[in-house]
């Protein structure tokens, strides 16, 4: 059976595959993650092992609290680089140096309010939240989840195009030509591919192995709160619950399910929420669902969340082990951005055939209006700032495009 297995259609439950197969899917998903995860608290400040370690562990709880069935990898958001920043640079200008604990506090506040959000999704029911969200919004919305995207995959692989494309290239002629098990492990392949080649060319920098530990302790650290903090951080959590809500749209027109209605958008909201909470709580980020490994789901058609479970694991074991996440670090960013190309692709051409698959019809004006809204608001770099009282905060990009999406199609008569 594991033999002949008909890849090119999807596989939901990843028991017909060998263990050794399940691995490295699994492996696959921890690289796509990688980048992206160690990103954030390279920039912020933020322990890197320990952003790894809490990645893995809050993607497993949140496994749980979903009933096992949606396939997501939580990793770091971007969405609170800049107010993390803030809050860090106030501090040290008061003559403090705890300003990541204070941080922390704000994100932990606004995972809370998804937690309050989920409530009242499962208080209302979903329904009046999906109803929300018809394919005319939802399209537009996945196409910006990748669009918006694209830049950074391109200003990735602009560091060396040639390891980007033979990156691209592996990539391509896996999936289209591939036999067998190779078609879903693409991403693996293009990534070893492209790392022998930057071996080979002189791209990569083994210091860093060198100098790393076999083993390390995460360094825990405590949460700190102070209202001016939690008024700067919290009220992304406007944004970010947006994005969620777009994201399990996405995921589940990636895999060919409804995870609003089952395990219920009040789940998925509760764990995300839930997982920064406790991510940020003990010295890690705030968390998101990652369209990373989204891309990697509509490539290989390999849905059994259970391989983002064994990718949880290596992102914890990374973690405890400094040599093998120095490794993996070592592996040039054109490489990813070459691969981020392909599944920041794959992602926007979802939305198209949401699109198509439902028969949208764009003779119609207003179907174009609320389309081409919700693009040029997504990917024009548009952002309204909202000031209530000592409150500020600003709703921009995706969040923005949905919410004035969202308007539109009900304010616009049929």
């Amino acid at each position: 059976m594991d033999t002949m297995i008909k890849l090119q259609e999807p596989i939901r439950d990843a028991s017909v595959l060998s263990v050794g197969k399940r691995i490295l899917l699994g492996m696959q998903h921890t690289f796509t993650m990688f980048g992206a995860t160690v990103l954030v608290p390279l920039i912020t400040g933020l322990d890197v092992s320990l952003s790894l370690f809490m990645a893995g562990v809050c993607t497993i709880i949140s496994h749980l609290i979903t009933k096992k069935r949606v396939p997501v990898f939580l990793g770091s958001s971007f969405a609170f680089i800049a107010p993390v920043l803030a809050v860090v640079e106030i501090v040290a200008n008061n003559g403090g140096t705890d300003g990541l604990a204070y941080a922390r506090g704000g994100m932990f506040v606004a995972g809370s309010m998804y937690l309050i959000v989920a409530g009242l999704i499962y208080i209302f029911g979903v329904e009046k939240i999906v109803n929300f969200f018809p394919p005319i919004v939802t399209g537009p919305i996945i196409l910006v989840i990748g669009l918006k995207l694209a830049p950074t995959a391109i200003d990735m692989a602009s560091g060396n195009w040639l390891l980007a494309l033979v990156a691209v290239a592996v990539v391509i002629a896996v999936s289209v030509a591939g036999k067998g098990f190779l078609q879903v492990v693409p991403v693996l392949i293009g990534l070893l591919a492209g790392y022998g080649v930057a071996i080979l060319t002189g791209n990569v920098d083994f210091t860093p192995i060198a100098d790393a530990a076999w083993i390390g302790i995460p360094k825990f650290q405590l949460a700190k709160f102070d209202l001016q903090s939690i008024m700067m951080i919290a009220p992304i959590a406007v944004a970010t619950i947006v994005e969620h809500i777009g994201d399990m749209i996405a995921i589940g027109a990636t895999v060919d399910d409804d995870f609003l209605k089952d395990p219920g958008l009040h789940r998925t909201m509760a764990a995300d929420g839930g997982m920064t909470m406790l991510s940020t709580m003990f010295g890690g980020g705030a968390h998101t669902t990652y369209s990373e490994n989204t891309g990697v789901l509509a490539l290989t058609k390999v849905w059994d969340p259970v391989i983002m479970r064994i990718a949880a694991v290596f992102a914890i074991i990374l973690g405890g082990v400094p040599k093998l996440a120095a490794v993996i670090r070592t592996i040039p960013t054109s490489i990813v951005g070459g691969i981020s190309i392909i599944l920041f692709g794959m992602i926007a051409s979802i939305g198209v055939r949401t699109l198509v698959e439902n028969q949208v019809d764009f003779t119609k004006s207003r179907n174009l209006i609320i389309a081409a809204t919700i693009l040029v608001l997504g990917l024009g770099g548009a952002a309204f700032p909202v000031n209530i009282g000592s409150v500020s905060f600003t709703i921009e990009g995706m969040a923005l495009a949905a919410i004035i999406g969202i308007v539109s199609n009900k304010v616009f008569p049929e």
